[in-house]
This record gives C-alpha cells, structure tokens and sequence, in this order.
C-alpha cells in the first residue's frame, strides 16, 4: 500500500551545477510512496547576487534530471561489482606498487571543474602533498587555463577585477568569442535587461559567426577566426593615436607599455589594413574603434572563443592591455572579464587544481611557496616542481609513462582534443579508475576500476562562479545507497595509502575550513586568494553560509565586489604589466584536402557531454540531433540541402551532422556543437577532429579550429524508431544513429549507406513482438522503398519505426504523443502508419523549452493574432517569458514573418 503524497519539504538554498554564472537556487522535494523521490521543484534564489530569481531553462529543469536511471550503482573491478573496501584497497594498493616501481611521477590524476572546492582541495593535497608529483590537470585546462595565464602574466596573479554589477554599470561592452545568449544566459540576461534600461548602452559583439547573441548588438564584427589579438593591438595603436591613453595611470601603476604600444603600431597601426586583416568592415571597425575609444565605462567579457587557442594567452593579453592603458580597471563598469565556462573552475584554481599552480594561488616558481605549503600541509613527500598538464598527461598515457591514472567527474574520451588517441592511451593503460556519478560513458568504458560518485544535490560543498562569488551546493536529497562523496573516496583511499591522518575529514566543512586557514596562512596581502575569514567556520555557519565574493578576510569581512581599486597588483613590483604581443593565426592551416575550418561550441540546453541534461525530454527538444551549420554558398558547392546529412572529416575523424543552413556563418567555417558523444550518436564527437595543439603557455588546446573536408553523408535511407526500451544500435552495420530522450519513449534517428531492404529486416528483428497478445502494425511499398510498422501491447503504443529513401517524413511531435496514452483510441490506432492524425497541429520545432511552444505555433500566433513584438508573443503564449532564453529566436522569427507580411507572402 502506497503512502500518501507528502507535501514538499521546507526550501534548500544550492548553486545550479551548470555553467561559471553559478545561479543561487531554491529547492523543495516530495516523496510519494513506494516510489520515493517522486518530485524536485527548484526555482531561482531570490537573493543570490548571480541571478536575483531568474533561472535559464538548463537550470530550471535541474530537478528533471535527478532520477537514478543510468547512474552508477557500485564499486566495480573488471566488471564485477564488489564492495567499498575491496575497490578502495585496490585502488591504494596499485597506486602505491605503481609508485615504489616507477616513482610518483608514474601516476596522475585527471579531474573536474564540476568538482565541488573540498573535492578539489583533497586530490590536489593527495597528489602534490603526499603522493609526491604536480600529474593532476582537469578539464579546466580545455576552457580557462589561457585567461589564467593572461591575468597572472599581467596582474601577478588569477584575479578577475569585475563583478556581474559591472556589466549592468558599463556604457560600453564588448563581447569578445562569447555567445552569452546561449552559454551564459543569465548573464546575457541581465545585460539585455541593463540595456533595455539604458538604450545609450552599446553593445558590440565580436565573433566569426552571427550567433544568437548578436540579437542584442548595437554592432556585429565576424571577424576572420584567429584575428582577436590583431584586432585589440589595433585598439591599442588607435586609442593611442587618438589621445585615449591614461598616461597618469601607466605611470603609477603599469610596467611595458611603451614596447606593447610598439608593437601594436607596427602591425595594426592602419585602419584599412586591420580591416583587411581581420576581414571586416571598414565602416564598422571604425565605429567600435570609435567607441571604445569615447567610452570609459567599458567592459570586455570574453570566453571560449579567446581562449581555446594556440595564441589564446596573447589574446587575452591583447584585451588587456587596452585596458591597462586607459585605466579602465578597478573601476565601476570597467575592466576586462572572462567569464568561466564550468560551476566551479574558478574553485579549482584557488585550490591549485591545475598542474601548474599549487594551492591559495601559489606557484611552484616560486621556492618560498612550495616551502610554506609543505609546512601547512606537513606534508612528507612535496612535489617541486610543475606536474604535466592535461594534453601533455595523456600522452604520458600513450607512451607509458604514466602507468595509472585516476580519472574524476569527467569523460576526456569525448572531450580531449584527438580524442580517438585517448581513447587508444587509456585502452594500454596499466591501471584506469574511472569516478563518477554515470555509469556508461566513453570513458567509463575503458576504465579498469569504477568508483560510483554522489553529485548535485546529494552532497554539500563550495563552488566560486565567474565574479569570484562563493556559494554552496546544498544537499537536498538522498543518492544511491553506494555512491560517495568525491572527497570522501579521496579520503579514504589516502587513508589506505599510509596518511589517514592527514586525511580524518568528517564532513565538507573540515575540508573548507583548512582550506580558508591556507589561503590566510603568511598572506598578509601578499597573495589575492584569502578566505581568511572563514578559518573557524562552524558547522551551523557553513550551512548558513551567504554568497560573497573573495577575498574575505580581517581586512574585508563582507567581501570584494571589485579588485584593483587601489592600483596596486600582485606582480614584484605591485605594477600590472602590459605585454608586448605578435598575433598568430591558428596553428592548423588550410589544405586541399581539407579546406574548411572547423569551428566548435555550445548549444543552449546542453551541457558537456550531455549525462545529465540529456535525461529530460525538455532539455532535448531544441537541438535534439548533431548538426553542421554552413554558410549556403558552402552547402550548395558540397551538394546538400538543410536537413540532409553531411559528413565532416579530416586524417583523425569524421563526424556527421544535420545540415544547417546559415548566411550568419561565415563562407569557408562551418560549426559543429561538443555536446554528442557515443552514447548519443554513432558519429558525433567533434574532439576526434580537433588536433592536439596547444596554446605554449598555457597548455589550452586549440578546440576552436580544425580543418576538414565535406562531402554528402550519401545515406540510402532515412528513418525513425520511437520505442519504450532502449535499442542496442551496433548491430545495424554502416549506420548513422542519434538517440534522443522523449517523454516515455526513446527515439532514433537512423540513416544509412548500405541498402533499404537490410535496414527494414533489421527493424522487423530488433522491433517484431516476441510475445503472443501483442499487435504488429506493418505497411511496405516496394516501389517508393517505404516501410512502417508499429508494436501495440493491449493497444498501449510500444514502439514505431519508419523508413524511407528521402530524409522529409512526417513530424515525430505526434507519434511521441501516443506514448503518453493508456491505450489508443480507433482513430489514433488508424492514423498510427500515416504518422499523423486528421485535424492534429504540430507544433513544428521546439522554440521555448521552458512552456512547450513550437515554431509552427509561434508563426501561426503571429499571423492570426497580429503579433508585432517579442513581448507580445510572450503575453499570448508565455514563450520567452521565462528564462529569456529562446528571445533571439523569437526576435528572428517575427522579423522573418513581418518581412513575409509586407511582401505579401508567406515565410
């Protein structure tokens, strides 16, 4: 007998675990019955800093994505499950032989920027401390490792000098390799509604394509991939020119101007000739040029499309340096900003989480630091000296070198550049632990030992978002009864190796007091990381613990909004430095064979390799399958059309997507999105074509900018299969296949080169019923190669497949509905091979994923209720009311359809 539905527990204040914005949320749970954890409603916090409330549609479905299906369970070796001891002994026990034959070095540890700050802080002291070498990297590398090397290089240390209060006080902003309105909405957000505020505020977006983030731009620059250093050394050399540099300002407080200024006046001294460089408009790089020169309150926010880069440090010093040399740092609505593309990467670097870095902002170039951490960790075997970062790790792996590697929260199969290579490297690995909450993933695939991990909201820790605020992650519910808290197996297994007393953490508090007592330990305003405040933290204040930005210390108990106001930096001679800076193209160059550039990113409702965000129909419904966006001169020289499949490929992959046709894009890139894996798809990992180079300072790859060849996928056949129970997809030989979650229903997009009649006999094996009592609906036509089928088990649809010779088939929005259905109706059973029902509308492509609102309900809202604005689409269907962010596809449909209206005809 079930137990009645309880009401929902009183409000958990947490981060979202998504991108670097880092949202306060509020979260309520319910349990029902037998069931247990039977809803989790989470709504923005009102009184985070980050977002006021206001949530974006990943971060509003969070609670969509905490059910245990396809999570790791157990401890396994091999295979087999065993208990915690024995995987915890086997793990201490090979690390520890692995390191008496080969020394420490033998050994490393690839980790997370989901990684909670304790997390964080107990590998890297394990590692570093204890073990004895700097081999722990993380992921971070692959998205922020460039914008750290530029600040240190310029400020002495990590310090980003804005808050997001800055972007709604600046008259200027310039957003430079980021489409906020997709990878950082909220912050979009609050820009968008700064400038509905302000409309004198201008905004200019500076990217190779037109990305929904142009919606809110006064100015558009597409400029040539690779040209942004070019373009700021330009910026540098006019605002000199035009009598725009604080001269006050480098005197007292900067060093290298004069040899930075220098070398920014040979090459990008002329306006024609950067236009030309660049590839841009005369008329239009004026009018930037023009602004940024007349605009003190100016912010520069940059992201991945700087720092995934072989020159990616030179072009954040490039940004930077404009900014030293008119003073606009330190100051309100000023400064250059990079914003962080994971919850807690800045977390990880203020522990050290990097193989260069040592905890609290401390560096292993410096002596005396390595010394003072030995001392506070007192710590038996301190590594000296950098470990190797994470391309340079894995290839360690390839060669031997590296003979175990523990890998935590994260899946370098899909997401390290090569990845093909790494696959291979840990597939000769002598020893691989895998750690996570997932239980298959590309990685989890070719580990050894699998450690099952807790995540989000089932285990307490520190996360600091993009402006240096830090939160927690608040536990608000129960995990699987084996998994554990990451520090908590990092713990025990130190523990196993000899050094359990180093590791008796109790709980995540321990673990943040300690690492507060370090970052104030001999600081005395010598080191910008203090969180020294919080030394004594109590269990009680800990769960208490308010969002405020570092440092916090004696000096500074409430916070720092903003660094630098002071003009003193973190270099020896307390003067930031400008650098004098050679722009570089990116390091792969155009061939015959491969004459297209590659270019990679985000989509809005995913995230990385997609475990969690692609467990909700919601989240799947926008862009549900891989795609390839081509300018349409491109696709029409390669021979296909939007919505066929074309096939991308160089001398390390190929990957195939959906096409996409743009005029947004520029002729000669193409895009492709990161978030696909082999879970998700049978050909879709753009990191099996992105070359292993890398920035020389920073180690960040060049994920940005690969160079293929395309061709027409030359599919047969086309199809689709909706069924209840998941497909193993290996078994049909030389197809392409994308699984896409639905609402009780897994679908497949199928297509294949080998011939139409293989395809169907696979269908009527995998699908035909197997029992007596079930109905097999069946149509074929020889002729036009049609075939379609169905499964009714007591008239309650099982599973659907069609296939065709043409990719357009009817739309699948109707079929999934039935799945929602006890049973069909007469007309729902008739209607089922048609793959549509009379008088049924389809609401044509997801738009806002938030309320459920389509394309084709959108456009025929404008046109039978005369919609004129954004805002009006919002009152008559609550679509872009929300999160806000689905309102540049919104803002380009009613333009679309305006358009049509006074020409008379329709889009």
């Amino acid at each position: 007998m079930k137990k009645p539905i309880s009401s929902f527990s009183a409000a958990v204040e947490t981060t979202c675990p998504y991108c670097g914005v880092g949202c306060g949320m509020t979260v309520q749970t319910r349990e029902a019955g037998l069931e247990g954890m039977s809803e989790i409603k989470v709504s923005g916090s009102r009184r985070h800093p980050a977002n006021y409330g206001k949530l974006c549609v990943k971060g509003a479905a969070a609670g969509e994505t905490i059910g245990f299906d396809g999570r790791m369970l157990h401890p396994q070796i091999d295979g087999r499950i065993v208990g915690w001891e024995t995987a915890l002994s086997d793990v201490a026990n090979n690390f520890k032989r692995i390191i008496e034959e080969h020394g420490p070095d033998a050994v490393a540890f690839y980790v997370s920027g989901q990684f909670l700050t304790e997390d964080y802080y107990v590998a890297n002291k394990l590692i570093k401390g204890f073990i004895g070498t700097a081999n722990i990297d993380t992921n971070s590398r692959l998205c922020m490792a460039s914008a750290v090397a530029g600040y240190k290089r310029a400020f002495g240390a990590d310090t980003v000098p804005c808050s997001y209060e800055d972007l709604e006080q600046a008259d200027l902003i310039t957003l430079v390799g980021s489409n906020a309105a997709w990878a950082h909405p909220i912050v979009y957000q609050r820009i968008a509604a700064a400038k509905k505020a302000r409309p004198t505020m201008k905004i200019v977006v500076i990217d190779p394509r037109r990305t929904a983030t142009c919606d809110l731009a006064d100015l558009h620059l597409p400029i040539r991939p690779g040209c942004d250093a070019a373009l700021f050394n330009g910026l540098l050399a006019y605002l000199s020119n035009n009598e725009a540099i604080d001269q006050d300002y480098i005197a007292r407080h900067t060093e290298g101007f004069e040899a930075a200024l220098e070398t920014a006046q040979l090459g990008q001294g002329d306006l024609q000739q950067l236009a030309r460089d660049c590839d841009v408009e005369v008329d239009a790089l004026q009018t930037w040029l023009d602004w940024a020169t007349q605009t003190p309150k100016m912010v520069t926010l940059y992201s991945q499309g700087v720092n995934q880069s072989t020159s990616g440090v030179d072009k954040s010093n490039a940004i930077i340096n404009c900014h030293l040399a008119t003073g606009r740092i330190g100051k309100v609505g000023a400064g250059p900003f990079s914003i962080t593309g994971q919850p807690n990467a800045m977390g990880g670097r203020e522990v050290g989480g990097l193989a260069n870095q040592l905890a609290a902002h401390m560096d292993f170039n410096r002596p005396e630091d390595i010394e003072r951490v030995e001392r506070f960790w007192q710590a038996p075997n301190m590594a000296r000296q950098n470990g190797l970062k994470a391309v340079d790790m894995f290839q360690a792996v390839a060669d031997g070198r590296i003979k175990a590697i523990w890998i935590m929260n994260t899946n370098p199969v899909a997401s390290m550049p090569d990845a093909d290579a790494v696959k291979r490297a840990l597939q000769a690995c002598d020893y691989v632990v895998v750690q996570d909450c997932m239980q298959h993933t590309d990685t989890t695939a070719v580990a050894k030992v699998l450690l099952p991990a807790a995540t989000w909201g089932e285990t307490d820790g520190a996360v600091t978002n993009s402006d240096r605020t830090i939160s927690i992650q608040r536990r608000f519910m129960a995990g699987p009864e084996n998994t554990r808290p990451d520090w908590w197996i990092l713990s025990q297994v130190a523990e196993r190796m000899g050094w359990g007393a180093a590791f008796n953490y109790r709980s995540a508090v321990d673990i943040f007091r300690e690492h507060a007592r370090l970052s104030g330990f001999e600081n005395d305003g010598a080191r910008d990381f203090d969180i020294s405040a919080f030394s004594n933290i109590t269990e009680a204040e800990y769960q208490q613990f308010e969002p405020v930005q570092w440092p916090v210390n004696a000096k500074a108990p409430q916070g720092t909004p903003r660094m630098f106001t002071d003009g003193r930096f973190y270099t020896p001679s307390g003067k930031a430095q400008l650098i004098a800076i050679e722009p570089r193209g990116p390091q792969n160059r155009e061939s015959l064979e491969t004459p297209y550039v590659f270019n990679t990113g985000r989509v809005r409702d995913q995230w990385h390799t997609m475990t969690r965000t692609a467990k909700t129909p919601k989240l799947m419904a926008h862009k549900d399958e891989p795609y390839l966006v081509m300018h349409p001169d491109d696709a029409q020289a390669v021979g296909v059309a939007s919505g066929e499949l074309v096939l991308a490929q160089n001398d390390l992959g190929r990957y195939v997507g959906r096409v996409e046709i743009s005029d947004g894009q520029r002729k000669g890139d193409v895009f492709a999105p990161i978030h696909w894996t082999s879970q998700h798809a049978s050909e879709a990992r753009v990191d099996a074509l992105i070359p292993a180079n890398v920035d020389p300072i920073s180690g960040q790859p060049e994920l940005k900018h690969a160079r293929v060849s395309l061709k027409p996928f030359g599919a047969k056949w086309y199809g689709f299969i909706l069924t209840r129970e998941p497909l193993k997809m290996a078994a049909l030989q030389g197809c392409h296949w994308v699984k896409v979650t639905g609402q009780q229903f897994v679908r497949y997009e199928i297509s294949g080169c080998q011939s139409i009649e293989n395809a169907q006999a696979w269908a009527k094996q995998v699908l035909a019923p197997k029992e007596q009592g079930s109905d097999w609906l069946e149509y074929g036509d020889d002729g036009q190669q049609r075939y379609r089928a169905a499964v009714l088990e007591n008239n309650r649809m099982q599973s659907v497949v069609f296939i065709e010779p043409g990719h357009d088939m009817p739309s699948r929005n109707w079929l999934g509905s039935l799945f929602a259905d006890l049973a069909l109706d007469d007309a729902q059973r008739r209607s089922v091979l048609a793959g549509r029902a009379s008088g049924v509308k389809d609401p044509g492509k997801m738009i806002c994923s938030c309320f459920g609102v389509g394309l084709n309900t959108i456009v025929e809202a404008i046109r039978s209720q005369e919609l004129h604005s954004v805002e009006a689409i919002g009152k008559a269907l609550k679509a872009g009311t929300n999160c806000g962010s689905c309102v540049p596809e919104l803002t380009e449909i009613l333009a679309v359809e305006l358009a049509s209206e006074l020409s008379g005809t329709e889009g």
